[in-house]
C-alpha cells in the first residue's frame, strides 16, 4: 500500500470537494429548514457517478473502489453528513445486491439506482436494537413466494422509491436473510420521520410490513448465506460511516483554523496563543490518526473480494473514528467559547452530527463486546 492517492482519486476527492462547495453548502439552510434534499443536488450526485462509486461499471457503477469512496464521502461529509448518507445507503445496498443478488436482480435494480433514478435502502435495526439475534421480522415460504411481516426501526432512505434489502428471519430455517423488497409495495409503508437533534437531509423513519409478498428469487444468497450476508454488509456499512464521520472531524478542524486566525484577543488572533495552539494540534493529530485508518479500511475492502473477512477492521475503525469526532466536535466548540453555542456558527451543527457516530451503525458500546470476543477467541 501506498500512503498516496493515485491521480484519480485526487481527481475525484477534488470533484467531490467541489460540488460540496459550490452546490450543497449554499443549499444548507434549506435542508435543514425543510430536512430534506433538494432534487438539484440528487441530480448532481447523479451527474458525477457520487452514488455509486464502488460499484462496478459492469451494472452501471463508476467502478472507482472503496478507496476513492472513502475520499468521496469525507470531502461531502465536511459540507453535509446528511448528504453523504445519502450516497453511503445507495451504496450500500448496491454492494449487497452486486455481492449477492442473482444475475436477474442485478440487472432489474443496479442500474436505476447507480443512475439515480432510484435510491437504495437497507433495513437491519429494530425496536429491540441493532444486534442481528435480535431480529424478529419474519419471512414466510409459501410456495414461490416470501411472505414478509416485521418492523423496521431509524431506516434512512426509506422514504425515497426504489428496492430495500429486508433482512428477516426465515421461517423454515430461523436463519437469517435478506431480501429485496420493492418500496411502495402493497403490504409496505412507513412511520412519520423521527425528529432528529442531526444529520439533517436524510429522515429516518420506522419501516412496516403487513404480509408482504415477494417472489423466492428475490431473496440475497443462499439459505446457507445468511451469516456471510451478514458479515459483509456490517463491514461494508462501517466503511460508509467511518468516512462520513472522518468528514465531521475535516470539518471541525477547518473551521476551528479559519475561527482561530479571524477572532481578535487583546490585540492578536487567537492562532497566537499557546493554549489554543495546543488543542489545534490535538485535533490535526486526531484528525490524521482517523483519516489513515480510515483510509486503510477503504484499501482493504479493494483488496478482500469477502467483505466479512474485513468485520473486526471495520470495527475497530468505526469506533475510533466516531469517538474521535466527539471529542474533536467538543473541542471545537471550546475554542469558539460561547460562539460555538450559537446557530450561526457551523461548529454548534458539527456537534450535533457527530453524535450520532457512537450510536450508528451498531453502537460502539456492543462492537467493543463483538471485537472483544473476536480477539480473545483468537488467544486460545
Amino acid at each position: 500500500m501506498e500512503f498516496k492517492l493515485t491521480k484519480e482519486q485526487e481527481l475525484i476527492q477534488k470533484t467531490a470537494r467541489d460540488f460540496a462547495e459550490k452546490s450543497i453548502e449554499p443549499a444548507i439552510d434549506r435542508i435543514m429548514k425543510e430536512h430534506a434534499i433538494p432534487q438539484e443536488i440528487l441530480d448532481g450526485m447523479k451527474e458525477l457517478d457520487l452514488l455509486c462509486l464502488p460499484i462496478s461499471d459492469a451494472y452501471g457503477g463508476a467502478g472507482a473502489g472503496y478507496q476513492s469512496y472513502v475520499v468521496a464521502l469525507e470531502q461531502i461529509a465536511s459540507v453535509s453528513p446528511g448528504v453523504a448518507i445519502v450516497i453511503s445507503v445507495n451504496c450500500f445496498g448496491l454492494a449487497a445486491l452486486e455481492m449477492f443478488g442473482s444475475e436477474e436482480l442485478k440487472q432489474r435494480y443496479m442500474s436505476g439506482a447507480c443512475r439515480g433514478k432510484h435510491i437504495m435502502s437497507i433495513a437491519m435495526t429494530e425496536p429491540e436494537g441493532a444486534d442481528p439475534r435480535l431480529i424478529k421480522t419474519t419471512a414466510v415460504r409459501e410456495g414461490d413466494e416470501y411472505v414478509l411481516n416485521g418492523t423496521k426501526r431509524f431506516i434512512t432512505a426509506c422514504g425515497y422509491e426504489g428496492p430495500i434489502v429486508i433482512f428477516a428471519r426465515e421461517s423454515d430455517t430461523g436463519q437469517i436473510c435478506g431480501f429485496v423488497v420493492e418500496k411502495f409495495c402493497e403490504g409496505y409503508s412507513i412511520s412519520e420521520p423521527w425528529e432528529k437533534m442531526g444529520l439533517q437531509g436524510t429522515p429516518m423513519y420506522d419501516v412496516y410490513l403487513k404480509d408482504v409478498r415477494i417472489p423466492a428469487s428475490n431473496m440475497l444468497g443462499k439459505l446457507n448465506q445468511g451469516f456471510r450476508i451478514l458479515k459483509n454488509s456490517i463491514a461494508l456499512g462501517k466503511i460508509g460511516i467511518s468516512s462520513i464521520f472522518l468528514g465531521t472531524i475535516l470539518a471541525a478542524y477547518e473551521e476551528c483554523l479559519k475561527y482561530a486566525d479571524e477572532r481578535i484577543y487583546l490585540g492578536k488572533p487567537l492562532t497566537q496563543f499557546q493554549y489554543l495552539q495546543g488543542d489545534i494540534v490535538d485535533i490535526a493529530m486526531k484528525y490524521e490518526a482517523a483519516r489513515w485508518l480510515a483510509y486503510r479500511l477503504g484499501y482493504l475492502a479493494d483488496m478482500n473480494e469477502d467483505k466479512g473477512t474485513i468485520i473486526k477492521d471495520s470495527a475497530l475503525t468505526k469506533m475510533f473514528i466516531t469517538n474521535t469526532a466527539v471529542d474533536v466536535a467538543r473541542t471545537a466548540i471550546n475554542i469558539h467559547g460561547s460562539y460555538g453555542l450559537m446557530e450561526n456558527y457551523k461548529v454548534s451543527r458539527i456537534w450535533r452530527d457527530t453524535i450520532f457516530g457512537p450510536q450508528t451503525e451498531g453502537t460502539n458500546a456492543l462492537l467493543k463486546s463483538v471485537v472483544a470476543m473476536d480477539i480473545l477467541k483468537r488467544q486460545k
